[in-house]
């Protein structure tokens, strides 16, 4: 640990959508914010290449732009925006107590008030030529960019409500959509599979994997493998969406914060307050239901507007 432990007002663990708009509102409300912006700097949407639903861009951005405006903005208002990873907390119990917090496992921190926006991490197949072709057909947010596959066939990986929702999204949008599941059955309600069956245009195909994501540059199709017959088939698609689940990034919370059985942190009614006081979550690390840019910033924004009351209540 360094000597010398900094005091801040406000400190901000994770960029994304989330994390700078909290850092505009904060900055603006006079409470120095410091972020430490995570390993990924600007958060999920920096694997995004086209970014089309956020409003203010009549022409459509790309994610890795659009985060740098946001950090301009951020900046702008006094923001200091570090990069670092938060590595320990110990978070007071108590009202009006002081936060203290590891970066990179050395620098000590203590903060008035914390805001959480790690942020959750898609999860992929794990495969190589997924891996590749990122951003070139392969995305893991239909809503997102599904509108890029207009009148194109497309796969979708997964089983649950979510696959169900995102292939049924597309359907509405797309050629053909193909739905592959794992097992046998799909987890998904039973409301879910009602309306995944009796869309036209979408096929299931069960006990179906992935083997292999076709295309140099961009996605031209899927090598799919049977895993009970070990039969293979090729299937050309210009666009792979992966819905097979998100890991909130909320390990070293676990523990310290209330957090429902997937490890998204639990937020009091219709604000950004944790179980701690002092301590406020936004963005999709306690959103698993819209997990859109423009959500994770409206949530970012209110957890600004919570920690300026919430000092302000001490004063």
């Amino acid at each position: 640990m360094s000597d010398t432990i900094e005091r801040i007002k406000c400190l901000i663990i994770g960029s994304g959508p989330a994390g700078y708009t909290a850092a505009i509102y904060a900055a603006r409300a006079d409470l120095k914010p410091v972020m430490y912006t995570g390993l990924q700097m600007g958060g999920q949407l920096t694997t995004t290449t086209e970014v089309d639903n956020f409003p203010g861009y009549p022409n459509g951005t790309d994610g890795t732009a659009m985060m740098e405006d946001l950090k301009n903005q951020a900046e702008r208002f006094g923001t200091e925006v570090r990069f670092g990873l938060a590595t320990e907390v110990n978070f007071s119990k108590e009202v009006g107590g002081i936060h203290k917090i590891t970066i990179d496992g050395v620098t000590a921190i203590e903060a008035e008030t914390v805001i959480i926006s790690t942020g959750a991490t898609a999860k992929y197949l794990g495969l190589e030529s997924e891996e590749k072709l990122k951003g070139g057909g392969v995305s893991a947010c239909a809503t997102c960019d599904g509108f890029f596959y207009k009148g194109q066939d497309v796969v979708v990986v997964g089983a649950g409500d979510t696959a169900a929702e995102e292939a049924t999204y597309l359907s509405n949008i797309c050629n053909k959509v193909t739905l592959l599941v794992r097992k046998d059955y799909m987890r998904a309600s039973k409301a879910m599979q009602h309306r995944v069956a009796k869309t036209e245009n979408l096929e299931v195909l069960f006990n179906t994997e992935i083997e292999e994501v076709l295309g140099d540059n961009v996605v031209t199709g899927v090598r799919a493998v049977n895993n009970q017959t070990k039969e293979t088939q090729e299937i050309p698609v210009t666009g792979v969406f992966i819905a097979i689940g998100h890991t909130p990034n909320t390990d070293i919370f676990k523990g310290i914060l209330d957090m429902d059985e997937a490890g998204y942190l639990i937020t009091k009614g219709k604000s950004t307050k944790t179980n701690l006081p002092g301590v406020f979550a936004a963005g999709d690390v306690q959103d698993k239901e819209y997990r859109q840019a423009v959500t994770a910033a409206g949530t970012g924004c209110m957890a600004a507007l919570d920690a300026e009351r919430y000092i302000g209540s001490l004063e």
